[in-house]
């Protein structure tokens, strides 16, 4: 057995799990977009990133990829873990505006502002459906080609593959097809619809309050974040 500290918690996990396996099973959430169940690990879209070390010399390594080690001491909601996962989603969504599981997912970490123009492309570059489609189907027909900023999702040579079975794995399993709740006539690059502007909760910890996802005391999406500031909080500390 593997001997290691998640935020703060000593647990012992069996060799050859990952950071993301042993953190999840333990109840810590970690947000992933690339990440599936049954298919090999890919560390494509960052959002696992967690810090692994002791703050502020901690390194952000992506939890889906890393196997556990003994003696680490990992942070899945530390401050620089949260930033970097909020500069992600606005990246996200700039990308995939139209996508629900995006908006879904920058709602849960409270986000409010997109810096960058919209660019409503239809892939993000997770590799779902590749792998879903050569490990899953045991079909190869689709696959990555070219590359930067050019890489995408298509057949071999362009025509549809011979060995394609019209299965919709590839539909299926993709994070950004089901559209949001506007449909494609989008008014705003973010929704923010199921955003909790004014939580319950008043007490702030280091990291997250708590790891309860959905949280059963006061039905919020994810663990509060301490660098949001709510109107209440606002008032209180408003000068008289």
């Amino acid at each position: 057995m593997i001997e290691l500290k998640i935020n703060g918690l000593k647990v012992a996990v069996q060799e050859g799990t990952t950071l993301l396996e042993a953190a999840r099973f333990f109840g810590f959430p970690i947000p992933t977009l690339c990440h599936v169940d049954g298919l090999t690990p890919y560390g494509a879209c960052r959002l696992c990133v967690v810090e692994v070390g002791l703050p502020p010399r901690g390194r952000l390594q992506s939890a889906c990829t890393m196997p556990v080690e003994d003696g680490l001491v990992v942070y899945t909601h530390s401050q620089r873990v949260e930033r970097a996962r909020r500069l992600l989603l606005e990246l996200y969504v700039a990308t995939c505006p139209q996508s629900k599981t995006v908006q879904d997912l920058a709602s849960r970490y409270g986000l409010t502002r997109v810096r960058l123009q919209p660019q409503h492309e239809d892939c993000i570059q997770c590799g779902r459906c590749v792998r879903v489609c050569r490990e899953q189907m045991m079909a190869g027909a689709i696959g990555f080609a070219y590359r930067g900023s050019r890489r995408k999702v298509m057949s071999p040579f362009r025509p549809q593959s011979d060995v394609c079975r019209q299965c919709g794995a590839c539909l299926y399993i993709c994070p950004v097809v089901e559209m949001r709740c506007q449909g494609a006539q989008l008014e705003l690059t973010l929704c923010s619809g199921c955003l909790n502007f004014a939580p319950p909760c008043l007490n702030y910890h280091d990291h997250a309050m708590c790891f309860l996802d959905p949280c059963a005391a006061c039905e919020l999406a994810g663990p509060l974040r301490k660098e949001l500031v709510w109107p209440a909080q606002k008032r209180e500390e408003a000068p008289k």
